[in-house]
């Protein structure tokens, strides 16, 4: 077996768990911090009009995007959890 080979197969195989994890928990970071900056800078977005939203006292609207926005986190994570699964066999049991 080539040095690569090992390397490709058990390191990065260890390594990326902890990888997987960083991604799903940056995902609900960035998109708390897209609604900061489309607010900041004023740019137009979901994030913008949920602030919108509040300061209007639109409680239908801001309930619908606090929805969408838990929901892409919850999707990210289940998929993490599928992922974990495909690297990690200790998982699937």
């Amino acid at each position: 077996m080539t040095e690569l080979f090992i390397i490709a197969k058990h390191a990065l195989r260890n390594a990326a768990l902890p990888i997987l994890t960083i991604i799903g928990i940056n995902f609900g970071i960035q998109l708390g911090g897209t609604i900061l900056v489309e607010t900041v800078f004023a740019r137009p977005g979901m994030g913008s009009l949920l602030i919108s939203s509040i300061y209007q006292r639109d409680y239908p609207q801001v309930q619908a995007l606090v929805v969408v926005f838990a929901t892409s986190i919850v999707l990210v994570n289940v998929a993490v959890d599928v992922l974990y699964a495909a690297f990690d066999p200790r998982v699937r049991a």
